[in-house]
């Protein structure tokens, strides 16, 4: 491409795209799909970072050895899926610490969902069912993303997603399959989290500002909505097979579309998430803060060590 125009290149690129070749660090790019990208991906790293935390509220609390086993193997992948992340998103130029930074600063985005309180066990459950589950359903595609290192680091992330989706759901079922107080506990649960699940998939089609555009460049392969529709047509047989009500009144199936009609989300309520006045924003931020002072020490010793064997080697 080395001499051709610039609307030349954008051509050759879109054809490669529109003919399924994934696009790689190398590879030519438009500025607008490398930066669309680092956006996504950093944002990405940064839900699987700052999920870790409302999970990790639960590990001194679990129940039993194997519920605190299962649930410190799943916080630990959530930490590897950010790593992966964060190196995707390094092939196209960005700066983890600067990207951490902005996490830290307030400036970056992550999924609004993990910015409500976990206050019950039943939770555990209803976040690996519900949060894991609408993550499985938005990822899946992305491991057909037309950026090769992206749609790679996927193929494990959703592997081990499907883990803490099935891993989620059994919390729930032994709950709803126990006495009432429990399964009262995990109704409670999820008429907490059915909502904040429903607004992981982002902005309505006719309001997202990024779909468009993210679907000609195959980094998304459905929509928003598109993949909305999907989680609830899935999820709801599940709820009802575990003998738990899903909390919209609206909820309904519909005939002709062989698909749930469902209520209208607070879209209201997701904004003021988004913008950081979530429960809990300033606590998520102030962790993740906090735990890169604490980490401080750590790095520079490493570092130290570092180039004290790189002058070895050298001498």
């Amino acid at each position: 491409m080395k001499n051709l125009s610039l609307e030349e290149k954008e051509r050759e690129f879109q054809a490669k795209i529109d003919a399924d070749q994934k696009i790689e660090p190398n590879d030519w790019m438009p500025d607008e799909y490398r930066k669309t990208l680092i956006r996504q991906i950093s944002q990405h790293a940064h839900s699987e970072i700052v999920g870790m935390l409302p999970e990790g509220n639960w590990i001194t609390r679990a129940p039993n050895l194997r519920r605190k086993a299962v649930l410190l193997a799943k916080v630990q992948d959530e930490a590897g899926h950010g790593l992966y992340l964060y190196s995707a998103a390094e092939t196209l130029g960005s700066d983890r610490e600067k990207t951490i930074d902005d996490l830290n600063a307030g400036i970056a985005k992550y999924s609004s969902i993990f910015n409500y309180p976990t206050v019950t066990w039943a939770d555990m459950g209803t976040i690996g069912w519900l949060v894991d589950g609408a993550a499985i359903m938005n990822q899946v595609p992305l491991c057909r993303c037309s950026y090769g290192p992206y749609a790679r680091a996927m193929v494990r992330v959703c592997k081990e997603e499907s883990f803490h989706q099935r891993q989620g759901f059994e919390i729930v079922m032994k709950l709803a399959q126990g006495t009432p107080e429990q399964k009262a506990l995990a109704q409670e649960s999820l008429n907490r989290w059915w909502w904040p699940a429903l607004m992981m998939f982002g902005p309505n089609d006719a309001n997202s500002k990024h779909t468009a555009q993210s679907m000609k460049w195959k980094i998304k392969r459905e929509t928003n909505d598109e993949l909305r529709q999907k989680f609830v047509d899935i999820t709801v047989p599940q709820a009802e097979m575990i003998g738990l009500t899903i909390p919209d009144a609206d909820l309904k199936w519909n005939e002709e579309r062989q698909s749930y009609d469902f209520g209208a989300i607070n879209w209201d309520e997701f904004m003021n998430v988004v913008q950081g006045n979530g429960p809990c924003n300033k606590e998520r931020i102030a962790a993740r803060r906090e735990a890169k002072e604490n980490g401080l020490w750590v790095r520079e010793a490493a570092n130290a060590f570092a180039e004290k064997r790189k002058a070895r080697q050298a001498s």
